[in-house]
């Protein structure tokens, strides 16, 4: 009860129960109805109790639920149950499956038979798989010239040839809302195509495989065989294809069924045959299924076996793709051990389109983790940018090139007038290790000032300043030269309250103080605007106003780490450490600048160029060549022309508020933060003490319900919310839905009497 499919939650319990009481064939045909007169029992007892103790609601309690099972029950294919329930113990879904594959081995034809006009000498596979390279994404796969065009070029390479894919393939034309259900664990796609397309000319003639008869008014025709029939199905045909034959007339092996359509009325953007084996049309003969649930295809490829089966010709052609296991052993034996996965079941991810991520079963996930992205994931205008330099040009900064020119100025008129000089590098730990150096180099120094928990990067001297990496888990001790201030959280850390700021920039007084006692002056600070890896940590208004102060007075660098917190990304502001009412010396930015491409900026003051500029000469290789400053001004255009800093603010608002709202619903969420699209909520007991382990199963749960989000912090009890820019608000209403069902579940539940528990 209370489940969107309840066939595949009693596929759960039958197949339990089969294990230690194997039940029959016979017993699997009755399952069905024996299910549904059971429902009519526990309502017809309801109705009788309401009338013998109407006051009394105990004897319906399950009225209500027992009714809307029966009704979903009722809207269950009869047949359908049955194969599902014989999959589920280990019988061959249909029974024919076996005995047909038997039959194909001695009669099987010749693909000219059903394409005779076709001259061809062998076949050739058409990767359409939701990993495939050949579709590029999805601005191009939805584009009918594109595809044509694409597929044109494909045949050209490959003359005399049948193009032929799609048995089982899972394929991203079908993970929109139109292939869209509500599963038992959130939503699910049919995306698991269950014919084989034969990609040839239209108006080619298709005739008849067997010798059969016509099952209309959509063009199947009914084949026997000894152990009984079977259907084959043919679509994208011409309209005038269904006047050829007349339901119930006999057809002829190797007569003329029908002709394959052209775009503008096969229903596609390029002429195939869909051509279908069916061992039960389950009642439908209109509008049966092509593609099917990945969840349930042990069921449906029984009743729609591979329709390669027929033919003579060798027609599995398609590589066979590397097991997840093997990915993951490969891994552990060849890729460096630091390499870390995702959730308790990894997954597999080939496609990602805007606020989603795709894997290799069509499983479409949300995403509320990938700042990287920052204009969404494969966003058109940032692939075709690459896409046109790259075929140009790609070198150093030696050479004279407008991109270069057009992507400074563009980023320039997002800074500050007193930040004009750009550095460009290749990725955020490059561009703090210059700013780094800069500032080493600038002061004289190297005494660095950073934040508890702060993360810069992983080379070595952005290690050396990152609390995150060396405090942790296999890390090393804090280096001479590095001063830790502690985590500016008002919420759980060293000070509270509305002037805790300057208790904890206090802090970085002191240390100043302490190295001049010592005869040492500060090189500089530098510390993330907010404190990602720290939890999503806002820290109080007036902090940075007196950090910076400090060190400016002891003529010290301020670097502001805007790697995971620029471009847009607070809504109110372009940059976070605007927010703040400070002038940054020199300004980082990394993943968001390129949408995920190694691109990254070291911005400057002219005075700290000046004095960077020893004379010894700056090269970096890939830093500032035409491809990757063409990308970095195209998320520039996108973040302008898709208003996504207006985006952010409203979402983030919206986001911000029914987080608030669930806080006082659930007693577990201890805090919500953040600005715009950078937000986080911590998972608290009534103590304020972390709850990783709930954390960990919100995470998992949510990735089943089709939503990708991240644990950080210390304590590992803070979700972080950073997703593309393009993150509207309806995945926000997803978002909020979801972690709805989540919280009121069970294992999430924490008692705590100061709060309403639902």
């Amino acid at each position: 009860m209370n489940l969107s499919d309840p066939l595949s939650a009693a596929l759960e319990v039958i197949n339990g129960y089969n294990k230690h009481y194997k039940l029959s064939e016979k017993e699997l045909e009755c399952l069905y109805i024996l299910v549904g007169m059971r429902l009519v029992t526990t309502v017809t007892n309801a109705s009788l109790k309401k009338q013998e103790f109407p006051n009394d609601d105990y004897f319906v309690i399950s009225e209500k639920p027992a009714w809307d099972l029966l009704e979903k029950w009722f809207n269950v294919n009869e047949k359908f149950a049955y194969y599902s329930f014989r999959n589920a113990c280990d019988y061959s879904a249909h029974p024919l499956e076996e005995k047909f594959e038997n039959w194909t081995k001695n009669n099987q034809v010749s693909l000219k038979t059903m394409f005779p006009t076709v001259a061809s000498e062998k076949v050739v596979n058409l990767d359409m798989s939701v990993g495939s390279i050949l579709l590029g994404n999805l601005s191009e796969y939805s584009n009918a010239e594109v595809s044509e065009f694409k597929l044109k070029q494909f045949q050209k390479h490959h003359p005399k040839t049948i193009l032929l894919n799609g048995y089982l393939e899972v394929r991203p034309f079908y993970t929109t809302e139109a292939f869209k259900s509500e599963g038992n664990n959130g939503p699910q796609y049919r995306t698991v195509h269950l014919g084989t397309d034969f990609w040839v000319h239209s108006q080619t003639p298709v005739h008849s495989p067997y010798y059969d008869k016509d099952y209309g008014p959509m063009l199947i025709l009914e084949h026997h065989f000894e152990a009984g029939k079977f259907y084959s199905l043919y679509g994208h045909l011409t309209l005038s294809s269904l006047t050829i034959l007349k339901p119930g007339q006999k057809v002829k092996q190797g007569e003329l069924i029908a002709y394959i359509g052209a775009p503008n009325e096969n229903g596609d953007w390029a002429p195939h045959l869909h051509f279908q084996i069916i061992f039960d049309l389950l009642g439908n003969n209109e509008n049966f299924n092509g593609v099917a649930l990945p969840s349930k295809i042990d069921v449906w490829k029984s009743i729609c076996p591979d329709p390669n089966l027929i033919f003579k010709e060798e027609l599995n052609t398609s590589e066979e793709k590397i097991s997840e296991e093997n990915i993951i052993n490969f891994r552990n034996n060849h890729l460096g051990k630091g390499l870390s996965l995702s959730y308790d079941k990894p997954l597999h991810i080939v496609r990602g389109e805007g606020v989603y991520l795709i894997d290799i079963e069509g499983q479409k996930y949300l995403d509320t983790v990938n700042n990287v992205n920052h204009v969404g994931h494969q966003h058109p205008k940032v692939v075709n940018a690459r896409q046109k330099q790259m075929a140009v040009l790609n070198t150093n900064t030696r050479y004279l090139h407008e991109e270069i020119i057009a992507y400074a100025e563009a980023l320039l008129k997002k800074l500050p007038p007193h930040i004009s000089v750009i550095h460009i590098v290749n990725s955020g730990s490059e561009a703090n290790e210059l700013a780094l150096r800069m500032a080493k180099t600038v002061t004289g120094n190297n005494d660095i000032l950073a934040i508890e928990v702060g993360y810069h990067g992983n080379t070595n001297a952005v290690m050396d300043v990152s609390s995150y990496k060396f405090e942790g888990e296999g890390g090393f001790p804090k280096p001479e030269t590095t001063h830790i201030l502690p985590l500016p959280d008002s919420y759980r850390g060293k000070y509270t309250g509305d002037n805790c700021g300057i208790d904890y920039a206090n802090h970085a007084k002191e240390i100043i103080q302490n190295l001049k006692a010592e005869g040492k002056e500060t090189a500089g600070f530098i510390g993330e605007t907010m404190i990602s890896c720290g939890g999503q940590i806002v820290p109080p208004k007036n902090y940075f106003k007196e950090v910076y102060k400090h060190v400016k007075e002891a003529s010290g660098i301020c670097i502001a780490d805007e790697v995971q917190t620029g471009f847009g990304r607070m809504g109110k502001t372009f940059w976070a450490f605007e927010l703040y009412d400070v002038q940054p010396d020199i300004v980082t930015m990394g993943k968001p600048a390129g949408n995920g491409h190694p691109l990254a900026v070291v911005a400057c003051t002219k005075e700290v160029a000046e004095i960077f500029h020893t004379g010894m000469e700056y090269f970096n290789t890939f830093g500032g060549n035409p491809v990757f400053c063409a990308i970095g001004r195209s998320v520039l255009e996108v973040i302008e022309d898709e208003n996504l800093q207006q985006n952010a603010l409203e979402v983030g608002g919206f986001l911000i508020g029914e987080l608030k709202t669930l806080q006082k619903q659930f007693a577990i969420i201890g805090d919500v933060r953040g600005e715009g699209l950078f937000l986080g909520f911590e998972l608290n007991d009534s103590e304020k003490n972390p709850l990783p382990e709930h954390a960990s199963y919100l995470v998992n749960r949510m990735k089943q319900l089709g939503i990708l989000m991240s644990i950080d912090e210390p304590d590992h009890n803070v979700l972080k919310i950073k997703p593309p820019m393009v993150f509207s608000k309806a995945n926000a209403e997803e978002l909020i839905f979801r972690l709805k069902t989540v919280f009121g579940e069970d294992y999430m539940s924490v008692q705590d009497q100061s709060r309403t528990q639902l």
